[in-house]
């Protein structure tokens, strides 16, 4: 039976068109054989279908997930240049040097995700206070909160989730878990963050902040997506495309900092006689959502697409 939660893949064409727009003709870059491309969260699949449409019939295209329903949308795929990996896209690295011609990360949490109850990501629907990108592996919400201590709750939701009132909060987790146990649920959680917040954002949910600060937390996003984006620099072929799509200004930050700390030759003061380190990445813009596509779907609104290029450094 076919899932009733739906995902609107944000930025696709624009993302597709970026990885196909390797200006790079230089006999390196033919040399590097049939072109391979990289969808680092397959989510449910839309990149990868128009990635296979524009790819050639030599060309390969992998993919990475930790999500079972995401591997298992992929596997209606019934294409022989496509695979998928059952991984985190901190493994990216573990593909060849030199092997991708293009690299896209779609970051962030996909519709099905938060829209499907039992996921356990969404303070609107009750459910499991799970959050796990693959629920097969690892600590849950519920569990982590059962032995963490005040500060430690504290800092996450105020470094992960960017909120003031994030020790507040902490401390009522804490105190109803030594009075009746961790919130179960989903909502109970949210009912909880709603009587430490004080002042609300206008048309934001007072759990919003904390649940993105446990999501993060859980999956260590921010640390995958710094693993990732090194790895990116040895995967790449000479040329080859780098684009990010991120929804919260954590992730973009990451990505910002890395492709412009890899746009510039860096001098070493100490010796100024020494040669440069060469840069590595050609940054080659950044993309929103367009008016038209916000419209259709308001979750793309904070998204913002950066593109790099891999220089033969």
């Amino acid at each position: 039976m076919a899932s009733p939660w739906t995902h609107t893949t944000v930025l696709l064409n624009e993302a597709v068109e970026a990885l196909f727009s390797n200006t790079d003709n230089s006999p390196d870059a033919a040399a590097n054989g049939p072109e391979c491309y990289v969808d680092t969260t397959f989510g449910r699949g839309g990149h990868s279908r128009a990635i296979l449409s524009r790819l050639s019939p030599t060309g390969r295209l992998v993919a990475f997930d930790k999500d079972p329903e995401a591997l298992a949308e992929a596997a209606h795929i019934q294409d022989p240049r496509f695979a998928i990996r059952h991984q985190g896209f901190r493994h990216l690295g573990e593909l060849p040097p030199r092997s991708a011609t293009g690299v896209l990360m779609d970051l962030g949490i996909s519709s099905p995700q938060v829209d499907n109850p039992a996921r356990g990501f969404s303070f609107r629907h009750d459910g499991p206070l799970d959050m796990r990108m693959d629920p097969t592996r690892g600590e849950s919400v519920a569990e982590w909160l059962a032995h963490a201590e005040a500060d430690q709750i504290s800092e996450v939701i105020r470094d992960y989730g960017e909120e003031r009132f994030a020790g507040p909060i902490a401390k009522a987790i804490v105190a109803r878990r030594q009075e009746r146990g961790v919130p179960a649920t989903t909502l109970e959680l949210a009912q909880l963050v709603a009587g430490a917040v004080k002042t609300r954002e206008s048309g934001q949910d007072p759990a919003t902040r904390t649940f993105q600060a446990f999501r993060i937390f859980i999956n260590a996003e921010l640390e995958e997506l710094s693993q990732a984006l090194e790895a990116s620099l040895d995967v790449l072929q000479p040329g080859g495309r780098l684009v990010v799509i991120s929804f919260h200004s954590l992730e973009d930050r990451i990505v910002k900092q890395f492709i412009a700390q890899h746009s510039r030759e860096e001098y070493d003061r100490r010796n100024p006689f020494a040669l440069p380190k060469v840069m590595k990445l050609l940054a080659r813009g950044r993309v929103k959502p367009s008016a038209e596509e916000v419209a259709r779907n308001p979750r793309s609104r904070s998204a913002i697409m950066r593109v790099a290029q891999r220089t033969s450094a």
